[in-house]
């Protein structure tokens, strides 16, 4: 029972933040089905994937039974320049929609990489040092994890080498100076650099770039250095535990004000965010404590949840990397060249996939012009301005306030606002100016990409 107004913004003290991540697989009575080598198509073991990830790294990957992993000293006092992050009562949004639906959003811009991926950089870089290896390598998107992983290196005085997919480093040049910036060496993905670049040159020679194409490059890239590892900044399972401080602090400014979500909403690529976030509310509904309304939010033009297929896919488009069962448009599904660039994987992190296969969770696919639309009423309503990938979570939202709206009923709305799109002004422009467009996949075009996945028994 709420017996107070609650404030504009619920910021939990120092002492308040989490001790630990949540792993939610310890909760789940169907795991996700393991990672697979390539090769022989058995489960991969933690030796196979020493070469590529760092040794704590795997040990989070794999464990499927621990259900809390202690975060390092050295990570909670870094969290502590930008964490706890804000949770907001969207009083101003509800306002203008005419909504008695509550609205609330997990605020996580608060910090210079200007998104969540630094929760997770932070501690990829902290176990990176602690092995004592040279540097990393990645891939990025829109930039936001590059950006973040660039910091966390320089905090740890690590080499930092990002691949940025081609549209991507073309449309958002900020944040590829930010990570040059802190140290980064920027390469615009597929490139000339690695073998499997110069592979899907030749093959695609007008090629924009995929995550999948960056991540092929950034691994062959990591496995041929000496003292290098490679580092994610999403779908793996481990990324996903380090973003569950997002949905503890979450949890505890609710449960601080007796407030219970009807329904949790969250932008998805990869799957990290938005995992992160719902982790701690659905282990509850998995422990039969609590249900809750969960709504994954992805592009139409890269839509894995709702129309690709529940399968063992390559993680990469050059088919280096191990094989996970997720849903997946086909690794060789090279998206148009979207302005949530965040949004361009082609699978899902198999956490994710395996709750959706469940039916614990739903799926919608959003128009990036309907996305923008909702960005720009949401920046002119409630001050902050989003990234694009935060504002289809933001749409879903408003169509939801709006039924409320239409049928009376007075529900909680929580989703996550993932970062700011101060570093997204060419898109905004391109919709400003009127011409943006949006582009669906055909049927047709997604059955072709289809046609490289691995045959699995």
């Amino acid at each position: 029972m709420q017996t107070e107004k609650i404030p504009y913004k619920i910021y939990l003290e120092e002492s308040e933040m989490p001790t630990a991540w949540y792993n939610l697989r310890a909760d789940m009575e169907k795991k996700p089905a393991p990672l697979l080598n390539p090769e022989t198509l058995k489960p991969m073991t933690a030796e196979e994937l020493s070469p590529v990830f760092c040794d704590e790294l795997i040990k989070q990957e794999l464990d499927e039974d621990t259900a809390y992993f202690e975060i390092p000293e050295e990570i909670r006092s870094f969290y502590r320049m930008y964490r706890p992050a804000p949770l907001v009562r969207a009083y101003c949004l509800e306002e203008k929609l005419g909504t008695p639906a509550k609205i609330y959003y997990k605020f996580e811009g608060n910090n210079t990489s200007g998104s969540h991926k630094l929760n997770s950089a932070i501690a990829q870089a902290y176990y990176a040092k602690k092995q004592g290896l040279t540097g990393v390598t990645t891939e990025t998107g829109a930039g936001q994890w590059g950006t973040a992983l660039s910091m966390a290196c320089s905090y740890f005085d690590l080499d930092c080498k990002v691949y940025m997919v081609k549209c991507s480093y073309e449309q958002k040049p900020f944040r590829r100076e930010v990570m040059r910036t802190y140290g980064a060496t920027v390469t615009p993905s597929p490139s000339m650099e690695t073998a499997v670049g110069r592979k899907i040159l030749a093959e695609h020679p007008d090629t924009t770039g995929s995550l999948g194409c960056a991540i092929s490059e950034a691994v062959e890239k990591a496995t041929s250095l000496e003292g290098y590892r490679y580092v994610l900044g999403s779908v793996l399972n481990q990324v996903m535990l380090h973003q569950t401080v997002i949905g503890i602090e979450t949890k505890t400014a609710l449960d601080k004000y007796g407030i219970k979500p009807d329904m949790i909403i969250g932008c998805a690529g990869g799957g990290s965010n938005l995992g992160g976030l719902i982790a701690p509310f659905m282990g509850k509904k998995l422990r039969g404590e609590a249900d809750y309304q969960i709504i994954a939010v992805e592009p139409c033009s890269c839509p894995s949840l709702t129309r690709g297929v529940y399968a063992y896919d390559y993680c990469d488009t050059g088919m280096i990397c191990p094989l996970a069962k997720m849903y997946t448009l086909g690794s060789g599904y090279i998206p148009s060249p979207s302005h949530s660039g965040g949004l361009r994987y082609h699978g899902m992190n198999p956490i994710l996939s395996e709750l959706y296969a469940q039916g614990l969770m739903e799926a919608r696919s959003v128009e990036q012009t309907k996305v923008f639309e909702s960005a720009q009423f949401f920046a002119r309503v409630e001050g902050t301005l989003p990234a694009p990938e935060s504002a289809h979570a933001i749409h879903v939202a408003i169509e939801e306030a709006l039924k409320c709206k239409e049928t009376g009923e007075e529900k909680t709305i929580l989703f996550g606002l993932t970062g700011t799109g101060y570093f997204d002004m060419l898109s905004y422009g391109k919709f400003n100016d009127g011409v943006m467009g949006d582009y669906m996949p055909t049927d047709e075009e997604l059955a072709e990409a289809q046609k490289t996945l691995p045959k699995v028994e």
